[in-house]
C-alpha cells in the first residue's frame, strides 16, 4: 500500500510563514501613536493640574488680603466741598469788572471842551432783594462820580448824555454844575475862573447783568 501525508505544506516544511512586512508595518505604528497620545495626554494632564495649584495659591493670597477699612466721613465729603469751591470762585470771579474796560470807555466819550478833574469807581455790591420800603427809601447812585471842567452847560449836559450810553455805567445823573467864583480858583478848588465845575455821579454796572 501506497502512504499518503495528510499534513499542510507549511508544517511539512518544519517552519511558519511570517505575516506581510505592510501589516506588521502598521501595527507598530499604531503602537507608536498610542505610545506619543498617552505621553501628551499625561503632559497636559500635569500642566493642567500645575495651573490649577497655582491659581489655588493666588487665589488663597488674595482671601488672605484684609478688606479695606471704610472710607473717612471727610474724605466722602472732598468732592461735595470741591464742587462748592468751585461753585463760590465761579460766582466771585463772574462779578469781576473789568476796570480797564470801563476806563477806556469813558476816555473814548470825554468831550474835547471837558477837562476832568476827579474820577472815583467802586465796586457794586452784590445786590440783596429789596423791600417796596427799601427801594422808595434807596439813596443817590455813588459808584461812580466824575469831577470836571468846561466853558458851558450845554457840554457838562453833552458829557452825561455820553456818560449814560456807556455799557458798564448805570443811573449817570447830574449832581452839581455851577460856574467858578471870583477867586482865582473855581469852587472845586481845580477849575480857573470863568468855566463851569461839574460832578456827574451814576454806578458801576454789575457783572454779567443786563445793558
Amino acid at each position: 500500500m501506497r502512504a499518503v501525508n495528510l499534513l499542510p505544506a507549511d508544517e511539512q516544511s518544519g517552519g511558519r510563514k511570517l505575516p506581510p512586512l505592510p501589516v506588521v508595518a502598521g501595527c507598530v505604528g499604531t503602537v507608536v501613536v498610542a505610545a506619543l497620545i498617552a505621553v501628551m495626554f499625561l503632559s497636559a494632564s500635569a500642566g493642567v493640574a500645575s495651573k490649577q495649584r497655582a491659581l489655588a495659591d493666588v487665589q488663597a493670597q488674595y482671601d488672605a488680603i484684609p478688606a479695606p477699612p471704610p472710607p473717612s466721613p471727610v474724605v466722602s465729603q472732598l468732592p461735595q466741598q470741591r464742587q462748592s469751591r468751585v461753585t463760590a470762585l465761579a460766582g466771585v470771579l463772574g462779578q469781576r469788572i473789568a476796570w480797564d474796560r470801563l476806563l477806556r470807555e469813558v476816555s473814548q466819550v470825554v468831550p474835547s471842551d471837558v477837562w476832568l478833574v476827579t474820577l472815583n469807581a467802586t465796586s457794586p455790591a452784590i445786590a440783596a432783594p429789596r423791600s417796596p420800603a427799601t427801594t422808595a427809601q434807596a439813596t443817590a447812585p455813588t459808584g461812580f462820580t466824575v469831577m470836571g471842567c468846561t466853558y458851558s452847560q450845554d457840554s457838562v449836559a453833552r458829557f452825561l448824555a455820553r456818560l449814560q450810553v456807556v455799557p458798564d455805567l448805570t443811573d449817570m445823573t447830574l449832581a452839581k454844575s455851577e460856574s467858578s467864583s471870583d477867586s482865582s480858583t473855581g469852587a472845586s478848588g481845580n477849575c480857573p475862573k470863568g468855566m463851569f465845575t461839574f460832578q456827574l455821579a451814576g454806578d458801576v454796572r454789575a457783572a454779567g447783568s443786563a445793558s
